[in-house]
């Protein structure tokens, strides 16, 4: 199977004039999307330590209602939001025609290898998904982390298929811009694989401060295995199938456990 690298200029065929294009467009896409997030979260995380109290008696909310006691409305934001956070994938698949590459598809996100990438994406998410909550646990019983609400959604009609529809954001968003797209762009300018892989990693970790230093290192960590595997299968795809597995497990596990289980933290 080909590596994201087969399809990639290489960094000395570049000019001057491309290179700094084509950083300054890294830069852009990231500023329009991830990177603000990561910038967003950096400040939220400096509220959170400066507030009163411990970390693990603040909550971060993932998923909350933009209009409290008005379904229809409280549907058409989530609706929006989720819309137009997918913009900035949409203007990374232009970028990549222009370069006169073929969209997404030269990241390996298609629907040519559906079953192979479901399976990988599940097996992805089964190994991340029990690890990931026993750290979160105890980064959270070690004072490390806010308490995670992934949701606190009114109890309406759409409240579960809005919950999907936010996994499935997050994880195209993440996966096309945060690891297949930047790996892509850092190797163009010639960074070496070890420094993409940490820059990939460590934007994934900055986007999740909020939630507390727990996040930070759990996503970190997160990235290092998804760029090995994307280096791997030279296929996003799988990776946003494990993403969305993750997301909509935990969504539609806390709406459904939260408060029967005596394991889970809630506010």
């Amino acid at each position: 199977m080909r590596t994201e690298s087969e399809s990639e200029p290489v960094a000395g065929e570049l000019g001057g004039q491309d290179r700094r294009l084509l950083r300054n467009e890294t830069l852009l896409v990231l500023a329009l999307s991830l990177g603000a997030s990561g910038v967003s979260a950096l400040i939220s995380f400096i509220g959170s330590l400066t507030k009163p109290g411990g970390l693990k008696d603040q909550a971060a909310t993932l998923n909350g209602s933009y209009a409290p006691g008005r379904p229809w409305l409280d549907l058409a934001w989530q609706l929006f939001g989720i819309a137009s956070a997918l913009v900035p994938v949409l203007l990374v698949a232009h970028l990549l025609t222009r370069e006169g590459a073929p969209g997404l598809r030269v990241l390996g996100f298609d629907r040519t290898r559906p079953l192979w990438d479901l399976g990988r994406g599940a097996l992805v998410a089964a190994g991340i998904g029990s690890a990931g909550l026993a750290f979160y646990l105890a980064a959270r019983a070690g004072g490390f982390n806010l308490t995670v609400v992934p949701e606190a959604l009114p109890d309406v009609w759409w409240k579960f298929p809005v919950l999907i529809l936010s996994a499935l954001q997050n994880a195209v968003v993440e996966e096309v811009i945060v690891l297949a797209y930047l790996l892509r762009r850092l190797g163009q300018l010639g960074w070496s694989p070890m420094a993409a892989l940490l820059a990939s990693s460590a934007l994934r970790g900055s986007y999740h401060l909020y939630q507390g230093i727990g996040g930070f290192i759990g996503n970190m960590v997160m990235g290092v295995v998804f760029v090995l595997a994307y280096r791997r299968w030279g296929r996003v795809a799988p990776l946003v199938v494990a993403h969305a597995l993750l997301d909509i497990v935990a969504f539609g596990g806390y709406a459904l456990l939260a408060g029967e289980v005596g394991w889970l933290p809630t506010p």
